[in-house]
């Protein structure tokens, strides 16, 4: 059972699907100077691993929801979770922050899968989903 050398993420498509993003928010007429909550997509189908990111991502400052189950097309049991900053739609600050998700993610054997956020107003869940399992915070 040997470690596998080869690189799990991709960071030169990751830091263009950054750009990107970025890109095509201001294209729709998002104010460049709003905060949003920015949520970096961990993912394995190791929980450990994913424990293990989760760890030094909390300790660079970042938030890290609970981790939820879901299962690949082929059947796959994998776990994700949400690393969670605050930022303005900044190019350097959003390719920094891509940066260190994606080295952490790799240090630890995971797939980090980007980032995303919310525009406009979205509902607080009031209810706990019975999929969820928890990390440290």
């Amino acid at each position: 059972m040997g470690e596998e050398i080869m690189s799990i993420n991709n960071l030169a498509e990751l830091l263009q699907l950054s750009q990107d993003t970025i890109t095509a928010l201001l294209e729709d007429g998002i104010d460049p100077e709003l905060e949003f909550d920015i949520e970096h997509h961990v993912v394995s189908d190791n929980f450990d691993k994913l424990e293990k990111a989760a760890v030094e991502l909390v300790k660079a400052g970042y938030h890290v929801d609970d981790a939820e189950e879901f299962e690949t097309e082929d059947g796959t049991l994998c776990f994700y979770f949400a690393a969670v900053s605050e930022s303005t739609l900044d190019e350097e600050v959003l390719a920094e922050q891509t940066r260190q998700v994606c080295e952490i993610a790799e240090a630890a054997g995971v797939e980090y899968d980007g980032w995303g956020t919310y525009l406009g107003e979205y509902e607080d869940e009031d209810e706990e989903d019975e999929d969820d399992l928890s990390l440290p915070h």
